[in-house]
């Protein structure tokens, strides 16, 4: 029989607030359902497993998306209460507790989603994004699993970014005395939508997420990446080396709204250069194929205001409890490691090719 879990039941915070139940796991730490009493609310509490308290790069690691989070306030990213440490040393993040799934799931569970119902989704989550970027915070682990879609005011396909953790904090928001983990040179990140950047080590900023948001948005709307690929590596590979396959090639049955093949293929651009340089340009381009502009026009103007999110009719079953995802690759932990060891040996190789077809 399994042991119960010692934090079902437990109250914390002077009894602020009493754990109900589990509701998921992963590498780093465990998300509970909470009760909050004094505001008549749930709630979910991230805690890190006590047997990783002593590890310094984790606790860091943690204790940064605590603080890249509660300084966040855009309405489309998860909302953080509070967070710190318990009495027995445990660390633990209070955030909103949300009802619905995760973009991966819906395409799993429905297949495609309509480019009319998918762009707003991904304008929703531009708008998190541009808050982020404005204030030094890179993501770094932008995939399906962490957008969150859930029913808010009345409003369907509600999008919540979630899971920080892997974000770069820029030195002038850290501590004093913190530990820094995201040195040049290491490759993390989920390899199905890492930027040819991140696949490098090399230095990332905002137009990494731009490019991992056009994996995102490419995956929605064909149910298919935009390689052909069988393994991590293959993957890390493909984004440094080979061009994505065409939206209208890798998905012909599907109707293509005007102008969004070359948006997203912007997006994809080997070069950071030659992409959309801000979240809010590319939600402004997401939003001319949507009112059938030109997207360079629509972007022109995007720094100043972003569009306003379209709400799509289509209305998305309901589930009954949301599934968080401290879970950093759709890959085993073993295999992970292997892409570490792997690119190590083969990236020279990466370097010099890059450097032949994409020279800077």
């Amino acid at each position: 029989m399994r042991p119960q879990d010692p934090f079902i039941g437990r109250e914390i915070l002077e009894g602020q607030f009493q754990i109900v139940q589990k509701i998921g796991t992963g590498g780093m730490g465990s998300v509970y359902k909470a009760s909050q009493p004094g505001m008549n609310r749930m709630v979910a509490i991230k805690i890190l497993h006590p047997k990783l308290v002593n590890r310094r790069d984790l606790t860091s690691r943690f204790r940064r998306e605590a603080r890249a989070m509660s300084q966040l306030t855009h309405p489309n990213t998860v909302k953080v209460f509070t967070y710190g440490e318990l009495e027995d040393g445990s660390l633990y993040i209070v955030m909103e507790l949300l009802e619905g799934r995760n973009l991966n799931q819906a395409v799993r569970r429905e297949g495609p989603i309509p480019p009319e119902r998918a762009i707003p989704i991904l304008i929703q989550v531009c708008a998190a994004l541009h808050e982020a970027h404005t204030m030094g915070i890179v993501h770094r682990d932008l995939k399906p699993e962490n957008i969150f879609l859930c029913n808010q005011g009345g409003l369907q396909d509600y999008a919540k970014v979630l899971d920080f953790g892997l974000a770069k904090v820029t030195e002038r928001q850290m501590r004093p005395g913190s530990l820094i983990l995201t040195q040049e040179g290491m490759v993390f990140g989920t390899p199905e939508f890492m930027s040819p950047e991140q696949a490098q080590g090399r230095e990332l900023d905002a137009r990494s997420d731009i490019y991992s948001l056009a994996v995102i948005l490419y995956e929605a709307i064909t149910s298919k990446l935009p390689f052909n690929a069988q393994t991590p590596m293959e993957y890390i590979q493909k984004h440094v080396l080979e061009r994505p396959i065409p939206l209208s090639e890798r998905a012909p049955e599907i109707p293509i709204p005007s102008g969004l093949e070359t948006v997203i293929a912007k997006a994809l651009a080997k070069k950071p250069d030659d992409r959309w340089q801000s979240a809010a340009e590319f939600a402004a381009a997401l939003h001319s194929v949507l009112v059938g502009t030109s997207a360079e026009a629509a972007s022109a103007g995007a720094l100043s205001l972003l569009p306003p999110t379209p709400v799509p009719p289509k209305v998305m079953p309901a589930v009954a409890a949301p599934e968080p995802s401290p879970v950093r690759t759709r890959f085993g932990l073993g295999q992970v490691l292997a892409v570490a060891l792997g690119f190590l040996a083969v990236g020279a190789i990466i370097a010099l090719l890059a450097l032949r077809w994409f020279p800077r």
